[in-house]
């Protein structure tokens, strides 16, 4: 009776070619499944049992699916033997065992071969004797209705004086735990009638949503056109062959001056200049000679911040600069030397330089034109422990600039 099962496992083994494409079934991983199973034991021959039949049992177990590939199961087992290795027995078994099972393919094939391989304990001689099943099977699923599983497990003892090793043969039948849900079958509405939409100028814009339904457009301006794609309409762009920005009307942002730098950029936009400046021309060497220049010429009567009459006629020369070029602008800072609080230092700097800036006003430029600052003794050019030193300390400067 063993050959013959093992040859059937073995027959059944080598049908797995034929089952080497998925079927359709409703998952590639096994859900929980409960049923039964009907086992024969084979165990050796003891002093105290004669082994000349195969043993009948039962199994009552779950079984479910780790992955596509790996499932686990735990089960009851019910066998009814005389086997002993001592003098008592009460012709009853009771197992319970654990396993994982492990296949090639997923779940969603119709005939599957199996290993299989857990931990049990049974209750051998009035004793718990471990155990570990090992084996071959082969499940045949039954298009998600339920499987039959066909096995063949060597029980290896851990306690060989209460249990020997033997041979289990279990044909087992499961079923879903949890129904499946009904599909319910909705009906298809008919179609809706077809509308005709009006669009005239074809651009895929119904008129009723098109601004101009007579010109082909876009649909990010409503169905209107932009020749110069500005990203804005060619009715509301005042250049509408010409890209432009919208804060202009669809133009470029205009270069008063045509120096190549436009107006939003350009420091100058009236005069042309250089992108290095900003927009604004180059001030002349000479003229910035000139004016630095004229500023060593510049004299206050001592710890005061009145003019001396001996510097009018530099700052008189730096005036007509300044008309000449009506885009000049200029910044006056006052210095001095370390001599004294600098605190005091830095007001008689700044007056100084306001007493150069209301000179000029007076003259006739532009206040807007002129700024003034004091910095004290911050800024030395020179040495202020010699006497040459402190005199290049004490000085008012002139920057000419364009912004």
């Amino acid at each position: 009776m063993v050959k013959k099962i093992t040859n059937l496992i073995l027959l059944l083994a080598a049908m797995y070619p034929l089952s080497s494409s998925a079927q359709n079934f409703e998952s590639t991983k096994k859900t929980p499944q409960v049923g039964a199973a009907i086992n024969l034991s084979k165990f050796p021959s003891t002093d105290y049992y004669n082994s000349t039949k195969l043993d009948q049992g039962f199994s009552l177990l779950y079984w479910t699916g780790i992955n596509d590939k790996v499932d686990y199961s735990v089960r009851y087992n019910g066998v009814f033997t005389k086997y002993s290795k001592t003098s008592s027995s009460n012709g009853y078994i009771n197992e319970l065992e654990g396993a994982v099972h492990g296949r090639l393919r997923s779940d969603d094939h119709l005939l599957l071969p199996f290993a299989s391989i857990g931990m049990g304990f049974g209750n051998f001689s009035k004793i718990i004797v471990p155990y570990i099943p090992v084996g071959l099977g082969l499940q045949l699923n039954m298009f998600s209705e339920g499987y039959l599983f066909l096995q063949a497990n060597y029980d290896v003892s851990f306690n060989t004086a209460k249990q020997d090793n033997h041979m289990v043969y279990s044909l087992a039948y499961t079923v879903p735990l949890f129904n499946k849900p009904i599909k319910q079958v909705v009906s298809t509405p008919p179609p809706p009638e077809s509308i005709v939409i009006s669009d005239r100028d074809g651009d895929g814009i119904p008129d009723s949503l098109d601004e101009c339904p007579d010109e082909k457009g876009l649909a990010t301006l409503h169905g209107c056109p932009d020749r110069d794609g500005d990203g804005i309409a060619d009715k509301y762009d005042k250049c509408p062959d010409v890209p432009g920005v919208a804060k202009y009307q669809g133009c470029p942002i205009p270069d008063t001056d045509g120096d190549g730098i436009n107006d939003e950029d350009d420091q100058c936009p009236t005069v042309a200049g250089t992108a290095a400046n900003h927009g604004c021309p180059e001030i002349k060497a000479e003229v910035k000679n000139k004016v630095e220049t004229n500023a060593k010429s510049i004299y206050f009567n001592l710890s005061s911040d009145e003019l001396l009459s001996t510097s009018f006629k530099s700052l008189d020369e730096v005036a007509d600069i300044l008309k000449e070029d009506m885009n000049l602008k200029l910044d006056i800072s006052g210095h001095t030397d370390n001599s004294g609080d600098a605190a005091n230092n830095k007001i008689l700097s700044e007056k100084r330089a306001k007493s150069v800036y209301n000179y000029l006003v007076s003259k006739g430029i532009d206040a807007g034109r002129l700024s003034s600052a004091g910095f004290g003794q911050d800024k030395p050019v020179a040495d202020n422990k010699t006497e040459e030193g402190r005199a290049l300390n004490r000085r008012v400067e002139l920057k000419l600039k364009y912004y």
